[in-house]
């Protein structure tokens, strides 16, 4: 890390490109740029043999096979393609099905897709969860029955960092006749991730959340029993006919590698994370009484803290006060809202506590010193914001 940069804590928005990604990009921007498609030619087929060996490297991180791994722009275009794909193709098959349940804390894109598909005819539900952030099977299992189209459930929350039963739910959902989507964009890498163990019929990943690079993502459709999706666009018909267009030879070998990394080391990975995380929250408790973290802390992804200060100050302040971090107050994108997190709304958390939360995002090129010093400079932006209010 370059002397004087600030301490990136963030990694909940964006996870910086691991090295290793970058150097298995390169070759295909300044040596091979082909397009995968143009497999006329030597270089179209070698594009696209470097594309296929990437799926297959994404496939292996949650227990699918290589061709029900479609490829897309990210998470977000991947989990738009899943709800309302599934839900046009089961209404133009004549389908009595209409209802979507999802939860409260899910991330903006599965909200408002499911919101989206109201105005087409469905039955958007959206369930809430307990003060932890999580689930009661009994909330979801009261919501189902043979109207259920389609379950939404987020494997972990993107601001509370939170793991969802998953096995579960896959399994009320299976019950009832209805598919199971998880957006997977904050879990894959973080957290094993199966499939067939969790029932998935969906499942969304997004290539920055893992060390891989922006722009790329990508869905699991499963195979059998087969998922048939309508596609968002119309084009060339790539992608088994879910995602026309052109596939960025370089940003799929990057998501590739990326997924490579983390099957082999997400286990390591996710417990020097732990242990930087409890270092950090240690440290900072001892400068800051009263300070609460918000979800369940038992069931939570390793590198997350989700902290409400206390002394009745906003978190922006201590954001100003403390510009050698980069932390964030919520979302990435909703970050832009002046409204306190929905996310925290949902939990029961009052709108001037949730004002007074950050997001703490701690990842794989975080150093011991980057933790500890990150807490003490977080615990004297937080005095002097207290000062400066009172």
């Amino acid at each position: 890390m370059r002397p004087n940069r600030p301490i990136y804590l963030d990694n909940h928005a964006t996870t910086p490109v691991d090295p290793r990604v970058l150097a298995a990009m390169r070759p295909w921007w300044e040596e091979n740029f082909a397009n995968p498609h143009s497999v006329e030619h030597a270089m179209g087929r070698a594009a696209e043999e470097a594309v296929e060996a990437a799926r297959a490297e994404v496939a292996g991180l949650v227990g699918a096979e290589a061709r029900e791994i479609v490829l897309t722009s990210g998470a977000t275009e991947a989990n738009n393609l899943a709800i309302k794909g599934a839900a046009r193709f089961a209404a133009q098959q004549g389908s009595e099905r209409r209802r979507i349940v999802t939860l409260a804390t899910e991330h903006k894109c599965v909200l408002e897709s499911v919101r989206d598909l109201a105005a087409e005819g469905f039955e958007p539900v959206v369930l809430p969860v307990g003060p932890d952030g999580l689930l009661d099977p009994e909330v979801l299992r009261d919501a189902l029955d043979d109207r259920t189209l389609l379950v939404s459930v987020m494997a972990v929350n993107n601001e509370i960092g939170v793991i969802q039963d998953l096995a579960a739910i896959g399994a009320m959902a299976k019950q009832a006749g209805a598919l199971f989507h998880t957006d997977a964009a904050q879990a894959a890498g973080r957290i094993p991730l199966d499939v067939e163990e969790i029932r998935a019929d969906l499942l969304s990943l997004s290539g920055h959340k893992t060390y891989g690079p922006k722009g790329i993502g990508a869905l699991y459709v499963r195979r059998r029993p087969r998922v048939r999706l309508a596609p968002l666009f119309s084009g060339g018909g790539q992608e088994r006919g879910f995602r026309s267009g052109t596939l960025p030879a370089p940003l799929v070998v990057g998501l590739g590698e990326a997924a490579r990394i983390a099957a082999t080391e997400g286990v390591l990975d996710a417990g020097r994370i732990a242990g930087q995380r409890d270092l950090f929250l240690a440290a900072l408790e001892r400068e800051v009484p009263g300070l609460r973290v918000n979800g369940n802390r038992e069931r939570r992804v390793a590198g997350n803290l989700n902290l409400t200060f206390p002394g009745g100050v906003d978190a922006q302040a201590i954001l100003r006060a403390a510009p050698g971090i980069c932390v964030s107050s919520g979302s990435a994108c909703s970050s832009a809202e002046v409204e306190p997190s929905y996310v925290l709304r949902a939990l029961g958390i009052p709108d001037s506590e949730a004002r007074a939360t950050l997001r703490i995002g701690i990842g794989r090129f975080t150093s011991p010193a980057d933790a500890e010093r990150a807490a003490a400079l977080l615990a004297a932006a937080w005095r002097e914001a207290v000062a400066a209010e009172h």
